[in-house]
This record gives structure tokens, C-alpha cells and sequence, in this order.
């Protein structure tokens, strides 16, 4: 269980955070979405205590993070892959971690075999590691006492497309199991395919909170033709709003009233059906665009 409740930080002046309420329950992933710089980064440090608030509070199993006994075994947290010592070698690395919070030292090959880090490569200084190895050990940290929650920012930099799978299918196991995800990005197609909910924040503020499809509800049908052209005439001499998504339309309409917009402007239709991951794209676009 992770809450944050009015959430706020300024930091050089500037209100990076901002009255930031939401809630993450056991046996989910939480998306925490939104571009560079919008403040998902500042909400997670403040969750796990290494930045206090102007304002607000927060709870991760019901108390706050640093009133959490052994706090390693009961939240795993990846904020920076790149954040670990980079003369250690891998295994020494997380030997140490273990060590630290009374882990059995069996745990560590368990967890480097896990994360995909072979013989090979536990022997190499961390220095060596790519980005990609080093958001593995990473998270072989997170994992390490084995936890209720996990907290992550950006897991997924520098991982191959097959790193991605397989990180959603860690994290979706983790949760399945009952565990609560809380995981970061500003790249929506990495984490919708494993979310159960999505939390967008924008400029510093919660725009977006629920399940994909209640955030879809209401957005529309998405809509392509052999004529682009004829089909956004046919479109607009019908009334019927509309942006353009990479050659197709988003149509603020019903299905039928797309299609018979596009009878009576004879257009041949190629594609006609609800706005699915086009229209969360926009949504995410829409919600999270910094005026001019």
C-alpha cells in the first residue's frame, strides 16, 4: 500500500510538486506517467524520505518510510540505476546490501540469476556495466529483502526490447503475488501493457488517476480511409470534432455517426473501431502538454 496525500515541494523557487493525493493497493501496477521534468521523480523521493515536503505527507505500509524498521525488507526502491558504487563488481555489490539488511547470503545468486546477470557479469566492476545491466542490479537491490512494495523510476532505460518484456513480467508476477508496483516513466507504451491503473502527472499535477479504461471512456473511435483528405472534409461537414493521430482520426463521436459521415461523403473506410491505444496516446498528450 503506498498514499500520498497533498503532496508538495518547491524547489529554486518553483513549485515542482503540487497537491499531489493518490493511492496504490496491493496486488497492482500503478503507472506513474508524464513527460521530463513534470515531477514523477520528486513525488518518488519524497515517498521514500530523502525529500520532505512543503506540504502534505505520505505512507508506505501505513507509516512513514523512515519510521519503517529495516526499511529494505519491506520496500524495494530503484530511483538511479547509475546511483551504485562503481568499483564494486556486481555480486560484491549486492553482497554488501545483504549484508546490510541481515539478507542470507544465498539470496544474492538467487536474485543475480533472477535479473539475468550471469557468472560473467557478477564478476565485473560496476563501471563495466551498461546502463541496462546496471538498472538489472538494480533491481536484483529492490528485490533483495524480498519486499511488499516496489518503487521504481524509470526502470526500463536502458533495457533491449527483451529486457522490457521480461521486466514486465517480474513486475507483473510481483503484484500477482500480492505486492504493490508503483513504477515511473515518461514513455506511456512501456507501462501500459502491464498497469492495472495509470497516474498521469503533468506540470507538477495529478491530470489523470483511474484504469485505462475508465480513462478511455467517452474518447472516441479511431477512423482511416484510402483518402486521408476526403475523410477530414467528410468529417467536418458533418460537425464532427476530430485530430489527426498518424495518418488515422480521433473522432469525438459514436461509431455510427463516423460512418455515416463517411457514407454521405462516399469515402471508403479502412478502419473503423474504438480509439484503444491511439486514443490513450492523445489522452496523455492532451493532459499533459505545457501551454505555449
Amino acid at each position: 500500500m503506498i498514499e500520498a496525500t497533498g503532496l508538495t515541494k518547491r524547489l529554486g523557487g518553483r513549485t515542482v510538486v503540487s497537491d499531489v493525493s493518490f493511492r496504490c493497493e496491493p496486488g497492482t501496477v500503478t503507472g506513474f506517467l508524464g513527460p521530463n521534468g513534470a515531477g514523477k521523480t520528486t513525488t518518488m523521493r519524497m515517498l521514500v524520505g530523502l525529500s520532505d515536503p512543503e506540504a502534505g505527507g505520505s505512507a508506505v505500509l501505513g507509516r512513514h518510510y523512515r519510521e519503517l524498521e529495516n526499511p529494505g525488507k519491506r520496500v524495494g526502491v530503484l530511483l538511479d540505476a547509475s546511483a551504485q558504487h562503481p568499483g564494486r563488481r556486481g555480486r560484491e555489490a549486492l553482497a554488501v546490501s545483504a549484508q546490510m539488511m541481515g539478507v542470507p547470503a544465498e539470496r544474492v545468486d538467487e536474485l543475480l540469476g533472477v535479473v539475468g546477470l550471469d557468472k560473467s557479469a557478477a564478476r565485473k566492476r560496476v563501471r563495466q556495466y551498461s546502463l541496462g545491466m546496471r538498472q538489472r542490479l538494480g533491481l536484483a537491490h529492490a528485490l533483495l529483502g524480498d519486499p511488499e512494495v516496489l518503487i521504481l523510476d524509470e526502470p526500463a532505460n536502458g533495457l533491449d526490447p527483451e529486457g522490457i518484456r521480461w521486466m514486465r513480467g517480474l513486475l507483473r508476477d510481483f503484484a500477482d503475488r500480492g505486492g504493490t508496483v508503483l513504477l515511473s516513466s515518461h514513455l506511456l507504451l512501456e507501462v501500459e501493457a502491464v498497469a492495472d491503473r495509470l497516474l498521469i502527472i503533468g506540470q507538477g499535477r495529478i491530470v489523470a488517476d483511474g484504469s485505462r479504461e475508465e480513462l478511455l471512456s467517452g474518447a472516441g473511435v479511431l477512423v482511416r480511409a484510402t483518402d486521408a483528405e476526403e475523410l477530414a472534409a467528410a468529417l467536418q461537414a458533418s460537425d464532427l470534432e476530430f485530430q489527426e493521430v498518424d495518418g488515422s482520426f480521433l473522432v469525438d463521436a459514436e461509431a455510427e455517426a463516423v460512418g455515416a459521415a463517411a457514407l454521405r461523403g462516399a469515402v471508403i473506410l479502412t478502419h473503423l473501431g474504438p480509439s484503444e491505444g491511439a486514443g490513450l496516446e492523445q489522452l496523455f498528450f492532451d493532459l499533459t502538454e505545457v501551454p505555449a
